[in-house]
């Protein structure tokens, strides 16, 4: 009996410890994966509005009726994570750089940034997470595939897999259907939200 208690006790010293360690290193890894994550987005904003500065769109009002809006066209999967105002050196409105998460992907949630000027054209995207299949739904995160969307100013996009004909049409990645879709949703979910948001400034 005196060695199940000895053991059990060994036991739950060990997992103690452990959970102690693992504590602190989640402490010391917070604040650089934090500035890591920011760097990251900040480079994003930067690529689909080059010469724009960035301030956050914080009223959460504002932001479920644009996720609300994206519902109403039919993109009720994809989240509108966060939303940015593109301003210039003055601070006059450019358009809005907005986070999509589109979960259709083949590998999962598929996560990017897109900038949109204020006339509705979208001046690009730029991929912050994507687990697609190397090779093929890993595609979408190239300049060949996102360059498609880019300079665009049309109300929805869709795919071809026959070559593309109209600015409304992208070419689908070969072998990843699933993906294109899943992007070509997303971004279409954006350019909701956008509408929206565009339309409370008039």
């Amino acid at each position: 009996m005196g060695k199940i208690i000895k053991d059990a006790f060994a036991l739950l010293m060990i997992t103690l410890v452990a959970g102690i360690l693992l504590g602190a290193v989640r402490d010391i890894t917070k604040d650089p994966i934090a500035r890591q994550e920011k760097l990251t987005e900040d480079n994003s904003c930067k690529e689909v509005f080059a010469d724009a500065e960035f301030e956050d769109v914080e009223d959460e009002a504002l932001l479920a009726e644009a996720q609300a809006a994206m519902a109403r066209e039919g993109f009720e999967v994809q989240t509108l994570v966060k939303v940015k105002k593109a301003v210039d050196a003055g601070g006059n409105l450019l358009g809005y750089v907005l986070n999509i998460v589109d979960p259709e992907g083949y590998g999962g949630d598929i996560s990017f940034m897109m900038g949109v000027k204020l006339d509705g054209t979208l001046n690009g995207i730029s991929i912050l997470a994507i687990g697609e299949t190397a090779g093929l739904g890993m595609n979408a995160d190239t300049d060949d595939f996102k360059g498609q969307f880019r300079d665009k100013q049309v109300e929805t996009f869709t795919y071809t897999k026959t070559g593309s004909s109209a600015d409304s049409e992208i070419d689908a990645l070969s072998g990843a259907t699933i993906t294109t879709n899943a992007m070509v949703n997303g971004v279409n979910a954006g350019l909701s939200a956008f509408r929206y948001l565009a339309g409370q400034e008039g």
